[in-house]
């Protein structure tokens, strides 16, 4: 199995969505936009939040795919902000624990 980073590596996204997933990355907010996202309450550990949000963007982007009237661009904007934000947080803490 792909370890995590290798995973998120290998998502290949429309470039437009890409770009702007990676802008709104740079403003992430983990209580508020994960909250949002996952809904209230305890928020996961980034590992395991990172899987949460592998599947869901993964059935919006199927939802994309085959033109479902439920695709949200909005929600797919949030849910890749989220992903790659998580990710940078994970590679952080992955990072301070190999020092």
């Amino acid at each position: 199995m792909q370890d995590l980073m290798t995973m998120i590596a290998t998502l290949h996204r429309p470039r437009l969505l890409a770009r702007a997933a990676k802008f709104g990355a740079l403003d992430y907010n983990r209580d508020r936009h994960l909250q949002r996202i996952l809904g209230y309450g305890s928020l996961p550990g980034t590992g395991s939040a990172l899987m949460r949000l592998m599947e869901m963007e993964k059935e919006v982007y199927e939802q994309r795919k085959e033109e479902d009237a439920a695709y949200s661009l909005v929600r797919h904007l949030d849910l890749l902000i989220a992903l790659l934000g998580e990710a940078q947080l994970y590679q952080a803490s992955r990072a301070s624990h190999l020092n």
